[in-house]
């Protein structure tokens, strides 16, 4: 199999494999909106063996801009975004509970309160869930509009879950931000172009920053994300333990 981090589409711009850093290729993927895509688009997925097309949208993102399927792909609708809910319904007692960072920056405090929320936190888990019992031989992937904030909280969780460090998980979500360069001139980067790019970003800087919302919450506020995974998630020891076997390389 061909290790390629960016997968060349006529239409979905963002579309990457997650693998690499020690996780498996060919199972995860990430991508912006799938509502438009090319016979050629379609055919590709499938050649990919991605069989669970995860939408994080809203529900009425997904009603006005609905996913285009390709053959054997089945269409889960996870809402990362609560709807109709205040962000904040937990806020305080989770404060009281737990020693829960603040942030002073818009982002960070964005992401946090997207993972702290019930709603949420049910989304989160129900792609894990989907992760768990994906087939051997088949993938995965997961979508916001742009690819960028719901589709890169996930992506957090999901590098989170298998041990890849911060700085790593970082540039993974800064990424997005050069390849929608790219896309505007209508070019895709080669893996050697997209090291290049990935060895000069400074994640100290601008948004790097930003996914600290999510990592130094679920440090500070619960130890590790072991505990988080159970606490949290719902989800169990046995199943993290399932679930890192699954999509770490040997």
């Amino acid at each position: 199999m061909t290790r390629q981090r960016v997968i060349e589409l006529d239409q979905p711009v963002n579309f990457r494999d997650l693998g690499g850093r020690q996780v498996k290729w060919g199972k995860i993927y990430r991508s912006a909106a799938l509502n438009e895509m090319s016979t050629r688009d379609m055919v590709t997925l499938a050649k990919l063996h991605i069989t669970v097309d995860c939408d994080l949208r809203t529900s009425r993102e997904q009603r006005a801009y609905p996913d285009l399927l390709w053959p054997g792909a089945r269409l889960v609708s996870v809402g990362l975004y609560a709807e109709g809910e205040r962000f904040e319904e937990k806020h305080a007692l989770l404060r009281f509970f737990h020693h829960i960072p603040v942030f002073d920056d818009y982002l960070p405090s964005i992401y946090q309160r997207v993972l702290l929320n019930s709603h949420s936190e049910e989304a989160i888990a129900e792609v894990f869930k989907e992760l768990l019992r994906l087939p051997e031989d088949q993938a995965l992937v997961y979508h916001c509009a742009a690819g960028k904030d719901r589709t890169g909280v996930i992506s957090v969780m999901i590098l989170m879950a298998l041990g890849v460090d911060d700085d790593t998980i970082a540039r993974d979500y800064m990424l997005t931000d050069e390849l929608y360069d790219f896309s505007w001139k209508k070019q895709h980067p080669t893996n050697e172009k997209l090291s290049q790019i990935i060895a000069k970003m400074n994640v100290t800087r601008g948004e790097g920053p930003a996914i600290k919302g999510i990592t130094e919450t679920i440090r500070q506020g619960w130890g590790s994300f072991d505990k988080f995974w159970v606490k949290r998630l719902g989800l169990s020891k046995a199943e993290l333990a399932k679930f890192r076997k699954m999509y770490l390389e040997d």
